[in-house]
């Protein structure tokens, strides 16, 4: 900040800024040290050679990480049938929980009961009951394929989480646009499609996009019933070279991808609470 700039500011935002100042120094200063005792500390262990060799191989690194890229790609396809698949159902039970015809009542017990359950029982058991239970039934290819019913255990539990996601979204619209809406002679479908879905998936896009994030990280959990995605490629990388680095070259591709995403989520929801206030 220049002395003219400096002189056009009043006391108080000459004060913010020159804690703001102090308070970058301070973290940046308290960074670069756990950093360097990190650096100076972790190498003196005594068993780190032996860590080095089983973790950070470089040469283990460099032939099995182009396999590791090869089988991200399956990780990519898969996200990518089921977030569209999961945003859908989600969405469908959250407006069957906000039914207010006493008709509906029906789906509002089945849109309450399927979160319960999905949210209930851990995804990898959910991943294991239809993975494996429905194959079981005999049935022809391809319908008895692990990515199908892997899949489907993915859509089941994310879409009972987005839904209450989506469900708080139509939640924190006021009431009162409801009722003003409809003494404009809106019907009820025609409230709910033009005011308070727009605003309400408006309201919780910063949440869904944390939503998409373990999404992409859970898709490894289908590795347990067959796809060969990054996951199990990291395992027979191990197996065969008795080596545990292709893990850590998975782990670098996962947050090559997952930061810039958490990142993103962070400003959507920055600008979001600037919004508000």
């Amino acid at each position: 900040m220049t002395k003219g700039q400096a002189a056009g500011l009043t006391r108080r935002q000459r004060y913010e800024a020159q804690q703001r100042r102090r308070s970058l120094i301070i973290a940046g200063s308290s960074t670069a040290l756990v950093l360097a005792a990190i650096i100076i500390l972790v190498p003196l262990a005594p068993g780190w050679d032996k860590v080095q060799r089983s973790f950070f191989n470089a040469d283990v690194l460099a032939s099995t990480f182009p396999k590791l890229l090869d089988a991200f790609t399956v990780n990519i396809m898969i996200f990518a049938w089921c977030a569209p698949a999961i945003a859908i159902l989600g969405l469908l039970i959250a407006l069957a929980r906000d039914a207010r015809s006493p008709a509906l009542f029906p789906l509002r017990i089945f849109g309450a009961a399927f979160t319960d359950v999905f949210r209930g029982v851990p995804v990898i058991l959910t991943v294991y009951l239809i993975g494996f239970g429905i194959p079981g039934l005999g049935l022809p290819r391809p319908w008895n394929s692990p990515y199908i019913w892997g899949s489907l255990a993915l859509i089941l539990t994310y879409s009972a989480y987005v839904a209450e996601i989506f469900r708080s979204g139509i939640d924190s619209v006021h009431h009162s646009q409801r009722a003003a809406a409809l003494s404009l002679g809106l019907t009820e479908q025609q409230v709910t499609r033009d005011v308070i879905l727009p605003q309400a998936i408006r309201n919780v896009v910063p949440s869904q996009m944390n939503m998409l994030i373990a999404l992409q990280k859970d898709v490894s959990l289908l590795s347990f019933i067959g796809p060969v995605e990054i996951f199990r490629q990291a395992g027979v990388s191990k197996s065969l070279l008795a080596n545990f680095t292709p893990y850590v070259g998975a782990a670098i591709i996962f947050l090559v991808v997952t930061i810039p995403a958490t990142r993103y989520a962070d400003h959507l929801m920055a600008r979001q609470r600037r919004d508000r206030s």
